[in-house]
């Protein structure tokens, strides 16, 4: 195997199993309003998002010149670049803390800009969403101005070598789904720091909105489906399942239109009882209209209402891994098309990995998709 697959399947497998904490990891991240509660760090030049886990087999250990991960003893990669942004120590003139504002995510900018959702403390909660964890934490704050976030973009490039900006919010009820508002904001974070930005919002009811969005300078967008397993769809996120699943389509076609291909994409969330199958052929879907669908493991937020499901195994993930790879690979769609968000870090996800490594073959000895696992019934915790 060459180092790149090696890489691989070794972030497959933190990405299930998690990494056994043995020295500080300065970045990681809570709650927030999609995978999250993970260490940030890059594993043999990789940006990776990994969850912390006491149990796992892999251990994160000091070293000299760095970290390094190690299982039953022996070192099997190097691990750099988890430093505390030097920016998180600046706050604005009216003494708003920047971490407050915007995090880094590796080398990516993000922030919720409305931290508020009309899903969230109803029956409409998106259950794998931690949107109103990070704010009633005080890790974060309400609404960030297009001002501020402007401030924020500046100090993260030019202090932590910031490379694009990701700018999303919480659902809202207004026609366009919020996305005139987190455009301008994006549209602050360009002017003012020179960012590539990928905004994130919710297909609006008119479909112009996309146009205005784009005249605003956005880059690219992220339109997120979470699922395309309808009865998954309806049991973890019944808004988005109201909206749906063909409105999704029909919205990405039109942006694609807008934006071009390969500038929009979707989160599809792995390990949520989802039938393999039909993931994989819509993800085949949304890729011939040239569209990114950002296949990723769920990872469980504590506090959520998914917070007790396990991460999927990688023996779960990687044959669907291996079946996009290989349509985005024929469509000439790559981490290097998104330009900006989620698809262009792909911290979250082994998806480029496997892309870049030439491994998308046919899965298993048939070529088959993996077993689905059971619907997952969500719920509150008891109190």
């Amino acid at each position: 195997m060459t180092l790149v697959a090696d890489t691989a399947g070794l972030i497959m497998d933190l990405q299930s199993v998690g990494l056994r904490l043995e020295t500080t990891l300065e970045t990681a991240r809570k709650g927030g309003a999609g995978p999250s509660d993970s260490g940030m760090l890059w594993i043999e030049g990789v940006p990776v998002t990994v969850p912390p886990s006491d149990s796992s087999p892999y251990s994160l250990r000091a070293e000299d010149d760095g970290q390094g991960i190690y299982r039953d003893g022996v070192k099997i990669a190097s691990v750099a670049g988890t430093a505390r942004p030097r920016f998180y120590d600046l706050e604005t003139a009216d003494g708003v803390p920047y971490h407050q504002i915007a995090l880094l995510h590796l080398d990516s900018l993000a922030s919720t800009v409305v931290q508020a959702c009309n899903y969230w403390g109803n029956s409409d909660q998106c259950g794998f969403c931690g949107i109103g964890l990070s704010l009633a934490s005080g890790a974060t704050i309400a609404k960030k101005t297009p001002e501020m976030l402007a401030e924020v973009a500046i100090a993260a490039k030019e202090l932590d070598g910031a490379v694009d900006a990701t700018l999303t919010t919480g659902s809202s009820v207004a026609p366009d789904r919020g996305a005139l508002y987190v455009a301008k904001c994006g549209q602050a974070v360009k002017e003012a720091a020179g960012l590539p930005v990928e905004i994130q919002f919710e297909p609006p009811r008119d479909l112009s909105v996309i146009d205005q969005v784009h005249d605003m300078g956005v880059d690219a967008l992220g339109i997120h489906i979470e699922t395309f397993d309808p009865a998954v769809l309806a049991k973890v996120a019944p808004g988005k399942f109201r909206t749906g699943i063909e409105t999704y389509f029909r919205t990405w076609e039109h942006a694609v239109k807008v934006f071009g291909e390969g500038r929009v994409s979707t989160y599809v969330i792995l390990g949520m009882g989802e039938d393999p199958q039909l993931t994989i052929d819509a993800c085949k879907r949304a890729v011939d209209i040239g569209v990114y669908p950002f296949v990723v493991p769920l990872r469980p937020v504590a506090g959520s209402l998914m917070e007790d499901v396990p991460a999927p195994s990688r023996e779960y993930t990687e044959p669907i891994y291996r079946k996009v790879a290989g349509f985005l690979a024929e469509r000439g769609l790559g981490a290097h098309t998104a330009v900006a968000g989620c698809a262009r870090c792909q911290a979250c996800s082994s998806l480029n990995l496997v892309q870049t490594a030439g491994s998308a073959a046919p899965c298993g000895p048939t070529g088959g998709a993996p077993t689905s696992a059971p619907l997952l019934q969500i719920g509150r915790r008891p109190e």
